[in-house]
């Protein structure tokens, strides 16, 4: 007995063993009874909140059930530390900081849960939209981590304010970061509120062209159409001139036809005429305006100039139209037994005159 006792008070790092297993003992009991927690409460809450009509308590309780969760684990480090006889002060501020990280995670976990809500809100409004919900929830996202590590400094005595002044210099380049940080902030609120562009159109900004991916709080991706990744400060983005290619109800085609100088008057009035006449008659084809003119003498041919719009802006389907469109007036050339010029030069050989003596 005496021997059992003993080694219960013998002493590593100055605390008796004895201690030193109950702290261990009551770390491991609280999280038993955070599993326990888990498979009897959480469980029983899942199946009462699933029979309900909304799924807001569905959403509520997915939020809070890994903080509550957590509680459990905040309780064992506690006993764990008062038991190895960390000084109180310590213990407490170890206490209130992760009770501190806890409340913020439940609050960060219900912004998650209820960002549809967010989204469903804000398409009610006119010049709303899921890019602008997607940049205020990581607005308010970004406002909760930060209030949160601001209040974790503060319950350890730390001055953010008086920090970040003290630095000097540092305080300086902070200062001068932020003002960029800021600068792209409003940019961003810039690009969603005045409806710019949006998440999947096709945009080009200076340099950099392709499909917009995401919107975020600093910059915007645009993925180009060779698969690069192009990252751009929404600041900048703000003070550019942005062309939105999604934005356009129509696609512009212009081109010339050459024809061989060999043809005649007659059959370019025809050619004009019912190329004009074909275009006006297509589906896909905006009547106004539509410009077909015999306009130039060019060097190998006689060019009549074509001038029109789709009545779509998508790329694939243009293609296909302009296909179309080239066909038809490959016919209408064939037809009028005319041919497409192409650059050619003439060679002119002069028989020299024979003169024969006298």
């Amino acid at each position: 007995m005496n021997n059992v006792l003993d080694i219960l008070n013998y002493k590593f790092l100055q605390l008796p063993v004895y201690k030193i297993a109950l702290a261990f003992l009551m770390l491991f009991v609280f999280l038993f009874a955070r599993k326990v927690f888990t498979l009897m409460i959480i469980s029983s809450l899942k199946k009462v909140v699933s029979r309900t009509k909304t799924d807001l308590d569905d959403k509520f309780l997915n939020a809070i059930r890994n903080p509550l969760r957590f509680l459990f684990v905040i309780a064992g480090v506690y006993f764990f530390f008062y038991f190895l006889e960390v000084d109180n002060k310590v213990l407490l501020h170890i206490l209130k900081g992760l009770l501190i990280i806890d409340f913020f995670w439940a609050i960060y976990n219900i912004i998650n849960e209820f960002e549809d809500y967010f989204y469903h809100l804000l398409g009610k409004f006119g010049k709303s939209s899921k890019e602008l919900a997607s940049f205020l929830v990581k607005l308010v996202k970004a406002f909760v981590i930060t209030i949160g590590v601001v209040a974790l400094l503060q319950d350890w005595g730390i001055n953010v304010t008086g920090f970040i002044a003290s630095l000097g210099l540092g305080g300086l380049a902070f200062a001068l970061a932020a003002k960029d940080t800021a600068a792209n902030i409003f940019g961003g609120i810039a690009i969603l509120t005045d409806n710019i562009f949006k998440i999947g159109e096709w945009i080009k900004v200076g340099n950099a062209e392709g499909i917009v991916e995401d919107i975020g709080m600093r910059t915007t991706k645009i993925r180009a159409f060779d698969k690069r990744l192009i990252v751009v400060p929404n600041a900048t983005i703000a003070n550019s001139n942005v062309e939105n290619f999604s934005r356009r109800d129509r696609r512009r085609i212009m081109m010339r036809l050459g024809l061989t100088y060999d043809t005649d008057a007659g059959t370019i009035k025809r050619i004009v005429s019912e190329i004009r006449e074909m275009l006006l008659a297509h589906p896909y084809i905006h009547n106004e305006p539509i410009l077909i003119y015999f306009d130039e003498y060019q060097d190998s041919a006689l060019s009549i100039f074509c001038y029109f719009f789709t009545t779509t802006a998508v790329w694939d389907d243009y293609l296909k139209i302009r296909e179309d469109v080239n066909l038809k007036i490959k016919e209408i050339v064939e037809k009028n037994n005319a041919k497409f010029a192409f650059p050619s030069n003439s060679l002119y050989i002069e028989t020299p005159v024979r003169i024969e003596n006298v």
